[in-house]
């Protein structure tokens, strides 16, 4: 099967769920399912055929290999969630408005899959804001109005960052117009060709507004202050897309722009940017960890954390670096998504998002409860799971170069103190009582059939570095410019 016939498959099949639950309005959660399962092998597929960057459809298309690594990622966070989903959105839900949700939740996979694959800049920034839009009704679905006020908050933070962003690309076309004149077509390949010959300050304004404006979205502190309301007052399928499918996609138009930095030569102060705000992020992500009560909010201050981890990697930069962050993007995408899960299946059982009235987990949720407990020691980069050995690359990386030194131990002390807070609220609500059990509902086999897959994958990514994985990410780390 040709890459263009994948991409059509890619595109197609969560547009077919949308209309499926907008006119059939029956079978739709199933349908959507179909869906991810279709688009998940299809984005393998395309990772793998990505050997060099190609073009397709009068150039609106644009997939290589980092750009189908993060397409891998988004299918699985759908694939995992829509299983859940099936479960979940039929307990206490308004059955007339699930196809509603339904649609708005291919359509959302859809937006990312489109923005990953975006050859020019002002169509990936469109793509951005497109996936604000869906994903505000999906924010806001429950109509409570903690989760209203969460909505509103996330589209005018978001789109706010998302104007600076496009101001950026503004200033880069103009940047080009000394090299290729009045009009021209500014897609990614024409971006790295004409930076060395721009003028450096147009590149480098450019660049710190497009690591602002998409710094918003991907949740990089200090510009993080919608995610922990969005990520907490959404339907917990929702939560998992947002936090292990589309962080990455705004991360990916950053790491892109870093890139025509360093081919153009403007040396290490982008990268030193991106680590200030890599180590603000986990340092956000530390002190919010340890005083949260409520659960889903908890693990929303944890992805500002790991986006930080990711920043982090790209900062430090060479091979180590780019190797940990890609490994990261993919470990967190499985873990977050089980951590929302389980969390989702608390809530449900529990009635609630405060974590002090959760005791006894394990006699509430008989089983599930280990399953989350060892994502729980995942998420914090403790062996032998596939964040170790990802976060273990990043350290590495900062540590082998001796200006970041410092920012390598730092980075180490700020993990102790995120594994000691997390699992502390974890360790109380693990705690044995003589509590009734709680009268929520028990979580059905759809919610053990993504929880099963995503602590094996964890397990065996933390065991077994892949070796087609090395080979990609070296391609990537060459793609990117890092050759030490």
């Amino acid at each position: 099967m040709s890459a263009s016939t994948l991409i059509i498959v890619l595109l197609t099949a969560p547009l077919v769920s949308v209309l499926w639950s907008l006119l059939v309005r029956r079978l739709m959660q199933w349908v959507n399912l179909l869906a991810a399962l279709v688009c998940f092998p299809v984005s393998i597929l395309l990772l793998i055929g990505a050997a060099a960057p190609r073009i397709y459809f009068e150039q609106m298309l644009y997939v290589d290999r980092i750009g189908a690594w993060v397409l891998m990622c988004v299918a699985l966070v759908y694939l995992l969630a829509s299983f859940f989903a099936v479960d979940y959105m039929r307990q206490g839900e308004d059955a007339k408005r699930l196809p509603n949700f339904y649609a708005l939740f291919a359509l959302f996979a859809w937006t990312m899959f489109a923005a990953s694959m975006a050859n020019m800049i002002g169509v990936y920034w469109i793509g951005i804001e497109m996936t604000t839009l869906v994903s505000t009704f999906l924010v806001g679905y429950e109509r409570r109005a903690e989760s209203m006020e969460a909505a509103w908050k996330y589209i005018i933070i978001v789109s706010g960052g998302i104007s600076i962003a496009l101001l950026g690309t503004v200033l880069l076309y103009w940047g080009g117009t000394f090299v290729l004149g009045p009009t021209y077509t500014l897609d990614w390949s024409t971006l790295d060709a004409i930076a060395p010959k721009m003028p450096a300050v147009l590149l480098q304004l450019g660049f710190l507004l497009a690591l602002v404006g998409y710094g918003v979205k991907a949740g990089l502190a200090p510009m993080h202050t919608w995610l922990p309301d969005a990520h907490s007052e959404g339907p917990a399928p929702v939560s998992a897309m947002l936090s292990g499918a589309l962080l990455n996609c705004a991360m990916l138009g950053i790491v892109r722009f870093l890139a025509a930095t360093d081919i153009a030569g403007h040396g290490m102060w982008p990268h030193r940017i991106l680590i200030a705000l890599g180590v603000a992020s986990l340092v956000v992500g530390a002190l919010f960890i340890m005083r949260q009560r409520g659960l889903k909010r908890m693990l929303a201050y944890s992805s500002v954390e790991h986006m930080g981890v990711i920043a982090l990697g790209f900062g430090f930069g060479g091979l180590l670096g780019v190797f940990g962050a890609l490994y990261h993007m993919l470990n967190h995408s499985i873990n977050k998504t089980l951590m929302f899960i389980g969390a989702g299946s608390a809530v449900h059982r529990y009635g609630t998002h405060d974590m002090q009235q959760m005791r006894n987990l394990p006699m509430a949720m008989p089983g599930l409860a280990w399953l989350w407990l060892a994502g729980a020691v995942a998420i914090t980069g403790a062996p032998p799971f596939g964040l170790f050995r990802s976060e273990l690359s990043v350290l590495m990386a900062g540590w082998m170069h001796g200006g970041t030194r410092w920012v390598a131990v730092l980075f180490l002390l700020l993990l102790i103190v995120i594994f000691i807070g997390f699992l502390n609220h974890f360790r109380q609500m693990y705690v044995p009582t003589e509590a009734p059990a709680p009268s929520g509902p028990l979580p059905g086999v759809m919610t053990w059939i993504p929880m099963l897959l995503a602590v094996a994958a964890l397990l065996l990514l933390g065991l077994w570095w892949p070796p087609l994985f090395a080979q990609w990410f070296a391609q990537i780390a060459h793609q990117l410019g890092a050759t030490s």
